[in-house]
């Protein structure tokens, strides 16, 4: 602890065992009440889907299930044609994943690194679409991709309609530039020295140096995508094209609450793994802003 540092306790306080007592009772407390927050709503939808119909609407209800019904798994696999969905979720996020990495990726290395001309008046244009509603794009990009500029075609019931707006990401892309902005100049400039190009540097150099951003941005590209709900519904009247959170609203009419409730759970699934996955490249790029080069 630095010298000056005021806390609420102070340190001669804690060094005593009765200190250490309560600051390790405290600590214990609130981050046990913190778990229990987070987690029972999951457990609470995991075992909802192991209980009849009836137990489920039950007044006052059952921590655990008074008998067991693993059958609501499978029935939500098979009836609300689940891997069919999931399927066409992972093709949306993935490729929405793969168009913004490449797009935003590169306008911010040119907005930080190559700084063309009226790049200020750029950057200051990209940030001002995070003022606007996100609820207020939506007529203007649905009658864009309905009848695509120039070429005059409809990208509707097509991934292309998920895909491209997804790269015109401001917020990704100012925090690519701030990374960027942070990198080391010498090193970029010892590359060029060494006969590297633009795109030698920005390939050899920065992107090893910007794992830990990537893995941020790239969480929040399959988030955003796999949670969205209201332009999918737009975009894709097929029913046999909808990812998952449409096609979990359009089939919950005809299914048992509990098959619905284990289709969230399954449809969950992915984005928990992808998390527990790569939690430590998310906490390294939250951290990287901090770093100064």
């Amino acid at each position: 602890m630095t010298p000056g540092t005021r806390t609420l306790i102070s340190p001669a306080a804690l060094a005593r065992p009765r200190g250490k007592a309560l600051y390790w009772t405290v600590f214990t407390t609130v981050t046990v009440l913190f778990a229990l927050a987070f987690l029972f709503p999951v457990y609470w939808m995991v075992t909802g889907a192991l209980k009849s119909p009836d137990e489920v609407a039950r007044t006052p209800p059952t921590p655990l299930p008074e008998h067991w019904h693993p059958g609501g798994y499978t029935d939500a696999w098979e009836l609300m044609e689940l891997p069919r969905h999931l399927g066409n979720t992972v093709v949306q996020a993935a490729g929405a994943w793969a168009f913004q990495l490449v797009f935003c990726t590169a306008a911010a290395y040119s907005l930080a690194k190559l700084r063309p001309a009226f790049g200020k008046v750029v950057l200051g244009g990209i940030l001002a679409t995070l003022m606007v509603p996100a609820q207020a794009l939506v007529v203007p990009k649905y009658l864009t991709v309905a009848d695509l500029p120039l070429i005059h075609t409809s990208l509707l019931n097509d991934p292309l309609a998920v895909w491209l707006p997804a790269v015109a990401n401001a917020f990704n892309l100012y925090l690519l530039k701030r990374f960027f902005d942070q990198l080391p100049r010498e090193v970029l400039e010892a590359a060029e020295i060494d006969g590297a190009g633009k795109l030698r540097v920005l390939w050899s150099v920065v992107l090893p140096m910007s794992r830990p951003v990537l893995g941020v941005v790239s969480i929040f590209a399959l988030v955003a995508v796999w949670q969205d709900f209201l332009w999918p519904l737009m975009v894709f009247s097929d029913t046999g094209k909808q990812p998952i959170s449409v096609a979990l609203v359009q089939l919950s009419q005809n299914v048992q609450l509990t098959v619905l409730i284990a289709a969230m759970v399954i449809a969950s699934i992915p984005m928990v793994a992808l998390f527990l996955v790569f939690q430590r490249h998310i906490i390294a790029g939250i951290g990287a802003g901090s770093t100064k080069g």
